[in-house]
This record gives structure tokens, sequence and C-alpha cells, in this order.
């Protein structure tokens, strides 16, 4: 029988989740409070209207017809700075609803950090779907050689900068798509020891490429396999795709790494609500990690 895990941080102090409720969540970034949609808040808010009514900003989903996007309700500033674990990164509100990180994701951000840091050999890390780099920034600091891709060049920029603002050098950023790029490293022979990858639902290459992860994923499954060492360190999907599961994404990794001596673990990246001392599930997840230690 499989088990379905929660993957959550208790180790937030610059972001918190206040509340749920009605299709949206209430949530502070640093000194700024948004909200933004929820779809699966089927539940009723806890907190008050007024609780609710006192934010920065909210962003509405395009159902809301003319007021789609962000809307302020003060002054804030185009970006600030937000810290985890002594990493340091921006935030600032984007055209997609999202705040240049998921902060659901720490807790993979402490098991990339932990799981380099105590291996005995050198870790080439690869981020497939970067973003900004927050998970690359925790594998830069623990060792690792880091290579982070992403299709945007604007996300890269942010990714750049978020390296520099916590102090760190040497992280290789390429612009590329992630089928393409996987596809020019086999043929130049480069392996990696660790890889993550955070494929969207639906997206285009730096070159139009159109990508749909129903259609793609067992494409790039396929691609990421060819380029792993023989002793791979682990490997983490993610998926926000609101049609897929923690156990499909666990099935479809198993088979990838059936060759390998490592464990399987799948489930739900989430994190505590406030309000309710709750935990709520933001995406779905797994990993595969090594047995061995060296």
């Amino acid at each position: 029988m499989k088990e379905i895990k929660l993957f959550f941080s208790k180790d937030w102090k610059d972001y918190e989740l206040l509340d749920t409720g009605g299709g949206e969540k209430l949530e502070r970034f640093g000194k700024y409070i948004f909200v933004r949609p929820y779809e699966n808040a089927v539940w009723s808010k806890t907190l008050s209207n007024k609780e609710w009514a006192k934010v920065d900003g909210k962003f509405w989903s395009s159902k809301e017809g003319p007021k789609k996007g962000w809307k302020m309700q003060s002054k804030i500033e185009e970006k600030w700075v937000m810290e985890y674990k002594g990493i340091k990164f921006f935030s600032s509100p984007t055209s997609f609803r999202h705040l240049g990180f998921f902060p659901e994701q720490a807790s993979h951000w402490d098991f990339i950090e932990t799981k380099i840091k105590t291996t005995k050999r050198s870790v080439k890390f690869l981020n497939l779907f970067g973003y900004t780099g927050v998970a690359s920034l925790f594998a830069l600091r623990a060792g690792a050689e880091v290579t982070h891709l992403d299709a945007s060049k604007q996300v890269l920029s942010w990714a750049k900068e978020n390296e520099k603002l916590s102090d760190l050098i040497g992280m290789r950023v390429i612009e590329d798509d992630a089928i393409k790029f996987l596809e020019r490293e086999e043929k130049r022979g480069n392996k990696y020891d660790a890889i993550i990858m955070d494929p969207p639902k639906f997206g285009r290459g730096p070159k139009g490429e159109v990508w749909k992860i129903e259609e793609m994923l067992p494409k790039l499954l396929s691609q990421v396999k060819k380029v792993l060492s023989d002793k791979p360190l682990f490997v983490i999907l993610t998926s926000y795709a609101v049609d897929s599961s923690s156990l499909s994404l666990g099935y479809a990794l198993e088979e990838m790494m059936k060759s390998f001596d490592g464990k399987i673990e799948q489930g739900e990246l989430a994190v505590l609500e406030k309000s309710n001392n709750r935990i709520i599930s933001l995406a779905n997840t797994t990993l595969w990690s090594s047995n061995t230690r060296g």
C-alpha cells in the first residue's frame, strides 16, 4: 500500500498562511498581506470579513473578467526581501498571481540542502523549470555544482539577483526548453546526481515550444533518466496541475528509477494555516532518494 505523505515546514518566519475559505487564501509575505485565489478552499473563512479586508492587495482570477489581475489597496514596494533559513530572495507580485517563490516548497529546500551536505562526494545538481532559483540557492550553499534552467529570461535574471542577494556565487543559469536542453546534455555526455523539476501544466519555451504536462511528462522523465549519473542522489518531481495526483507522479518516478537502489515517497506539498492550525495542501509531489550515503 502506497503511503501519502504531507511535506511541510514549521520554520517559516517571513511567510504565513493566515486563513483560507470561499475559494481564496489570505497570506503574509514579509510586511505585506495579500488575498489570492485558492479554488480548493470549498469551506467558509475562519477570520472575519474585517480581517480579510485589511490587505495590501488582492489578485482576481480571470473568472472575474475586467477585475482580473492585481488590485492594490496600499502602496507597496516593487520588490522586497524575504528569507528562509539564511537564504534571501526577492518577492514581488507577478501577472501569474505568484510572488516570486512557492512557500510550500520549503520542505524540499530543507531536504535538498541536508541530502547534499551529508553525502561524501561532489554533487552535480540540475533544476529544471527552475523559476527564480530558491531551491538552486539551497543546493549551491550545500556545496553542489548547480545548473539552473528556465525558458523565461525575466525569471532567470531574478534568479541571479537572488543569488547575489544571498551572497552566493557560481550558479550556471541557462535559458532553454527543458526537453531540448536534456537532449543536448545527453549528446554531450553530461550527467547529474540530483535533479528537481516543477513542470507547468501549460507553457511555452523561448522559441514558442508548446508544453502540455499530460503529453510531455513521459518524454521528460525518459530524457531525465538519460542524464542521471550512475549513482544518483535524489530526484524530485512536483506538479500544480489540478488533474494530477501524488500517486500517479509516484508511479511514474518509480518506473523511471527502478534500476537504482533507493526509495520513493509521494504526497502533498502543504503549509500550516494560522487561523485553524491545520495543514493546507497546495501541490502534488514525489521524490526518489538514494539508500546509500556515499
